[in-house]
């Protein structure tokens, strides 16, 4: 038997104002696309804001659907828009962030394990890491540098590209 350890890296901030200029911009325009979120069943906001390396930020925001699970979270709503729209994109950096009227939310709100897998297949294609901010409107900010210190064993399968 043999044990292994993980360590993953977590910069923590106590809100954005801490952030770099062009992370806060981008933790900001990850609240713009809460405007856009169709979430009338659950009523929990989610935003996503992704930085390409041409400098261009695409929006993302959770489309809900009466017949569950036919909806879409934020981050592949931005994340596929860029598959399509931009296929051989380089992504610098994403922001995620939530709202809801039902309570506050008191600490940033991460990515689903779908989610997650979708990032790990961008950053696997570009053959480079995506940093990845969880922002919590009016509070702490987390910020990874890589998809990888998120889903370590994200599924990958290279044999299948072929």
């Amino acid at each position: 038997m043999k044990s292994i350890s993980l360590n993953i890296s977590i910069e923590q901030y106590q809100n954005i104002n801490e952030l770099n200029e062009t992370d806060a911009m981008l933790c900001n325009m990850a609240e713009q696309a809460l405007a856009s979120s169709y979430s009338p069943y659950s009523k929990f906001r989610v935003g996503t804001a992704v930085r390409l390396k041409t400098g261009e930020t695409i929006l993302g925001s959770n489309q809900e659907n009466l017949a569950y699970p036919s909806g879409l979270c934020a981050e592949r709503v931005a994340l596929f828009s860029i598959g399509s729209a931009y296929p051989n994109a380089v992504i610098e950096a994403m922001a995620i962030t939530a709202q809801t009227d039902a309570f506050e939310i008191l600490k940033p709100v991460t990515s689903c394990g779908g989610c997650l897998q979708v990032m790990a297949e961008f950053e696997r294609k570009q053959a480079s890491p995506i940093a990845v901010i969880f922002y919590c409107l009016n509070g702490e900010v987390l910020k990874v540098p890589s998809i990888k210190s998120l889903l370590p064993f994200a599924f990958v399968e290279d044999r299948l590209e072929k």
